[in-house]
Parts: structure tokens; sequence; C-alpha cells
């Protein structure tokens, strides 16, 4: 990240997905490395499994704007049917990045949309959630693809916020679970 620059980060999912968990996470984490941050979800009565958006700012200095994110610098998809359903790339700066919960290449994703000039990242979020935490729940293995790609903070540091949210609420086989999502999400993305 820049000095002086905002990462700008939207994120496309489904109720139920963790999203809104997710984007206050990386803001959490990105404070704890010594970066203003801010996070927000955008939802209104929607039930489980409805579209929704979350948004997380990361900057050097001080954040004055507390809008929502209309030219985001990466975008997080939990949700890869919203990619037929949504136009999730409105938006995405020329050097943005795109980063999809899908089975799927990045250059079948590029494809899909017919996306030129951004990096596209791919990883199977949920199959590793499922494999790793038992839940296809995509949240904490998209925190760590999604900080592996930005460089706002260090696994260690998102192990750390792990434990200081979920250390009260999850068993330490869940936490583990969750840490080592992480830990597979920063080695298995794949990007074009």
């Amino acid at each position: 990240m820049a000095s002086n620059e905002f990462v700008q980060i939207r994120w496309h999912a489904r109720g139920g997905q963790g999203a809104k968990t997710a984007a206050g996470m990386v803001a959490e984490v990105a404070v704890a490395a010594g970066k203003n941050a801010q996070a927000a979800p955008e939802y209104g009565a929607e039930r489980e499994g409805a579209p929704i958006k979350a948004y997380t700012r990361i900057s050097d200095q001080p954040i004055r704007v507390h809008d929502a994110i209309y030219f985001p610098n990466v975008i997080v998809v939990l949700d890869e049917t919203l990619l037929r359903s949504e136009d999730v790339e409105e938006g995405l700066v020329e050097d943005g990045s795109l980063l999809v919960n899908t089975k799927r290449s990045p250059a079948e994703v590029r494809q899909q949309l017919g996306l030129e000039g951004r990096t596209i990242y791919t990883i199977d979020a949920t199959g590793i959630a499922l494999e790793e935490i038992g839940r296809p729940i995509p949240n904490t293995v998209m925190i760590g693809a999604l900080l592996s790609v930005t460089g706002a903070a260090e696994v260690e540091q998102i192990e750390d916020s792990i434990h200081k949210k979920f250390g009260a609420k999850l068993s330490e086989g869940m936490l583990q679970g969750n840490i080592n999502a992480v830990r597979r999400a920063c080695e298995e993305i794949k990007s074009e």
C-alpha cells in the first residue's frame, strides 16, 4: 500500500456468509498494524442469502470520508453466483484487483466478465473453509487472501485478531481451523 493512499475495498456476498464480519475484522487488523481504517455494511431488511455489500477503507492518513465505496481498489466476492446476478466489478479502478471465491481460474473469471487491465485473484475459499473449519463460511479464508493481496497486515496479525475476536466464542479446534484456513489462503491464491 503506497503512502498517503487509501486502499478501498468493496465486499460482495450473500447474507450469512460473513462479509460484514470480514470487513470489520480487516479494519481491526489494519488498525493493529498501525494504519487508519474503517468498515461499514450496506444492507436493508434482506434475509440470509440476499446480496449484500460491505466496505473497508485502509490508509496511512486519517480517513475523513464515510460514504459507500464507488471506485474500489479491491473487490472481494464471497459468492461466485453474484458474478452472474450483480455488476460486482462496477467502478473497479484500472489498476485494481478482483478477488473471487471460486474453484475456477482467474482466466475463466476474466473471460466471463470481459474484464481487462485489472488483476484477478481466485481461491476456493468455501472448499478450504469446509476442510479446515467444517462449515461453508468463506470469510476468514477471504480475509487471509485479501491481506495477502494488499499487504496491509501480516498473517500473525490476522491470527491474533482471530484469537481476540473469537477466542471466547469458538472451541480451540475451531480457532485453529480458522488460522489454518488463513494460512492456506495465503498459499493457495491464484492470480492473473
